[in-house]
C-alpha cells in the first residue's frame, strides 16, 4: 500500500508514527511541540486522536481498573469526565495538519466518531489509523473506506473473527489498501503479552501489510517487531512522562523516540540481503584472514609432492584447502620455498 509518498510493505523502509495521542494537555503550543519533537527524532507521521466523550463513552461505563491503580484519574472523576477531561480541540485539525506540512511531516489521526471522519476529510488527511477499540464500529469503518483513503487498522483484544468482518466492512465501503497492526492492549503491556508471531499469522490469513502498534515502554519491542517482519511501528510519545494524564506515564520522552527510531533503521540496515555470501566489506579479510594450501618446507623443482609438505595457513587466496588431494602427488614445476602460497601454477 501507498500513504502518500510512503510506500508500505515488504522491502520497504518501516513507517514510523509518532503517536501524540492526547499528550497535548489540551494545549495547542505542546501539540506543535510534539510535532517538533516527531521531526528531530526522524519520525515518519505524527499522529493525534479526535474524539469527544460524548460520542464514545456512555455515562454510566465503569471506571478502567488501571486508571484507578496508576492514579491516573481525579477523585470523583468518571470514566467519561477522563476523556472529556483530555479530548482535543477540533478546530485544531486544520492548524495542526498545516504546521506538520510547515515541518515536512505526515499529519495523521485517529477518528472515533462519525463526525470525526467528516472533518479530517475536510483538512485534507492522506491516510485513517483505526484504533483497536474501534474494530467492530462497522459504520465508521465503512465510512472511512468510502473516503478512498488508505487505512491502518489496529487489532488489539480482536479475533481473527473479528478482523475478518472488519475487513469485510472496509472491502464494503470500496477501500482496497489496508495494513494491519498487532497490538496488545495494556498500559503498560507485559512482554509475555505481546505475541509478535500473531503478526505472522494476520499476514497469512489476510495477505496485507502488517505492524505493531506498541504501548511497552522502551523499544526493544518495537526493534523486535521491526525484525519480526513489521511494516509499520507505532509508538506514544509525550514531552515528559511527569505530566498530569492517562497516557503520559507509558510514552516515551524525546530522547527516547529518537533512539527508538535511531534503533529501527539500524535494525533495517542490519537484517540487510537474504544472500548468503561475502560483502565488499570483508573483501579485504577473505583474501588474508581464510586459510588456503602453503608450503610448509623447501620444495625443489621436480618433487613429488606429499601431504606433509603441506600447510594449511593464512592467507586464503592460494589453493583452497578443499583441494588438498588433489596436490598430494602431483608434482613441483618450480622450485618453491617454505611458506610460498601454493598456486596451481606450481605444480
Amino acid at each position: 500500500m501507498k500513504i502518500g509518498k510512503f510506500e508500505i510493505g515488504e522491502n520497504r523502509p518501516c513507517f514510523i508514527i509518532a503517536e501524540a495521542g492526547s499528550n497535548h494537555n489540551r494545549d495547542f503550543n505542546n501539540a506543535k511541540k510534539l510535532i517538533d519533537v516527531a521531526v528531530e527524532a526522524g519520525a515518519d507521521a505524527v499522529k493525534f486522536q479526535i474524539f469527544s466523550a460524548e460520542a464514545i463513552y456512555s455515562k454510566k461505563t465503569p471506571m478502567a481498573s488501571y486508571l484507578k491503580k496508576e492514579k491516573l484519574a481525579k477523585d470523583n472523576e468518571t470514566l467519561w469526565d477522563v476523556i472529556k477531561r483530555i479530548e482535543i480541540p477540533r478546530q485544531w485539525t486544520p492548524d495542526l495538519m498545516a504546521y506538520c506540512r510547515e515541518k515536512g511531516i505526515m499529519f495523521l489521526s485517529t477518528p472515533f466518531d462519525l463526525k470525526a471522519v467528516d472533518e479530517l476529510e475536510a483538512a485534507g488527511v492522506e491516510a485513517y489509523k483505526v484504533a483497536s477499540f474501534e474494530i467492530t464500529h462497522l459504520p465508521m469503518l465503512r465510512k472511512i473506506s468510502a473516503t478512498g483513503k488508505p487505512i491502518i487498522l489496529s487489532t488489539g483484544m480482536a479475533s481473527l473473527e473479528d478482523i475478518e468482518v472488519a475487513l469485510k466492512a472496509v472491502k464494503e465501503g470500496g477501500s482496497s489498501q489496508v495494513a494491519l497492526l498487532h497490538c496488545a492492549i495494556a498500559y503498560p503491556p507485559k512482554y509475555e503479552d505481546i505475541n509478535l508471531r500473531a503478526m505472522d499469522t494476520m499476514k497469512q490469513a489476510f495477505q496485507v501489510p502488517v505492524g505493531f502498534s506498541d504501548h511497552t515502554m522502551g523499544h526493544v519491542t518495537d526493534v523486535a517487531a521491526v525484525a519480526r517482519g513489521a511494516c509499520i511501528i507505532e509508538k506514544h510519545f509525550t514531552l515528559s512522562r511527569k505530566q498530569e494524564g492517562p497516557d503520559h506515564p507509558f510514552s516515551l520522552e524525546p530522547h527516547e523516540l529518537k533512539e527508538m527510531i535511531t534503533a529501527i533503521r539500524q535494525t533495517e540496515k542490519i537484517l540487510g540481503s537474504p544472500f548468503k555470501q561475502h560483502t565488499v566489506a570483508e573483501n579485504e579479510l577473505y583474501r588474508i584472514a581464510r586459510r588456503s594450501l602453503v608450503a610448509a618446507v623447501k620444495i625443489p623443482a621436480g618433487t613429488k609432492i606429499t601431504e606433509d609438505m603441506i600447510a594449511v595457513k593464512r592467507p586464503g587466496f592460494g589453493i583452497p584447502v578443499r583441494h588438498m588431494e588433489i596436490v598430494i602427488g602431483r608434482t613441483a614445476k618450480v622450485d618453491i620455498d617454505e611458506d610460498d602460497i601454493l598456486t596451481w601454477e606450481m605444480i
